[in-house]
């Protein structure tokens, strides 16, 4: 069992500063998305992914990368994670103090040709050269691997097991310390969360660590579900549901953070979330982004009296 599993715990990695602003309409200031992130933080979220080290002109949303890990960096207590698609933004990551950096990896040609320019064997070569430099730093960095596309894709359709396998295969063997499954577009359900984790710890063993779920059929939360009746005890979720991938056509929100938390706590799984400052932090986002739509069951419920956090 890993240090970020347990039977009873549930690590919930917040990713509305990366996945859900590379989407939004407007540009969150600097300033006002590092009060965001701490106040996250201040709520009990043990993990940010904060920004992606990606060209500022593809995605602008993301420019203050740099300055918004080196502030993270001092929140005590806080995992801070950055997205890095390649070799070049990974050593920006390890430049800014990033704990762990996460490399997407689309399991799908169509998507890996749109988001990345590359084959998906290349994107693999790709993280083994990641995971070589990054050794051979004396700052230690964990390197995550996403499997994005995992579940489905909106530009070939079904992803084939078999092909999911066998990425996973090729970034354990690359040397990486996690890997994750992404369902990039939310076309997953659960049976299908069943079979391909099933499927990919057979071949990768406890290295196979996280899920990363949108919302878009509305199954978002039951996929979840059904990663935890799998033994996943790492999600990723974002704050009032926001989110998406530009070079997805038809990616809508990531699963809610509020939503998952208040799941996840009410089963008796410690988050060490408090879940009525998180959604207090949404203050914080309006006030950044006015204009973006928020999402959320149990912001727009209000949490009921029957409510009790797991011990």
């Amino acid at each position: 069992m890993s240090p970020r599993e347990s039977q009873k715990k549930a690590t919930v990695c917040e990713v509305g500063p990366r996945d859900g602003l590379q989407m939004a309409k407007g540009i969150m200031p600097t300033e006002v998305k590092s009060r965001w992130i701490a106040a996250i933080a201040a709520a009990g979220v043990p993990e940010i992914e904060v920004g992606s080290f990606v060209p500022a002109k593809l995605v602008p949303q993301m420019a203050d990368t740099d300055a918004i890990v080196r502030h993270a960096v001092t929140i005590p207590g806080l995992t801070v994670v950055a997205l890095a698609p390649n070799l070049r933004g990974a050593q920006n990551a390890h430049a800014a103090g990033t704990h762990r950096v996460s490399i997407p990896v689309s399991v799908s040609e169509g998507h890996s040709r749109a988001n990345l320019n590359r084959s998906p064997s290349e994107q693999v070569a790709e993280v083994a050269r990641i995971v070589a430099w990054v050794r051979s730093q004396p700052r230690k960095m964990e390197v995550e691997a996403a499997c994005s596309t995992a579940f489905g894709c909106s530009i070939d359709g079904v992803v084939p097991v078999r092909n999911v396998v066998t990425i996973a295969a090729g970034l354990a063997e690359a040397g990486v310390d996690e890997i994750a499954l992404a369902d990039t577009v939310g076309y997953a359900h659960p049976s299908q969360i069943h079979e391909v984790v099933r499927a990919v710890r057979a071949a990768v063993g406890e290295k196979l660590q996280g899920l990363h779920l949108h919302d878009t059929m509305g199954l978002g939360l039951a996929n979840a579900l059904a990663g935890l009746e799998e033994g996943i005890r790492n999600f990723d979720a974002a704050l009032a549901g926001l989110g998406g991938c530009p070079f997805a056509p038809g990616a809508s929100g990531n699963i809610v953070t509020e939503d998952l938390v208040f799941m996840l706590e009410s089963m008796g799984f410690a988050t060490g979330i408090d879940l009525p400052a998180l959604i207090a932090a949404r203050d914080l986002l309006r006030e950044g982004l006015p204009d973006e739509p928020l999402h959320g069951q149990v912001p727009k419920a209000g949490i009921p009296k029957t409510f009790r956090a797991a011990a």
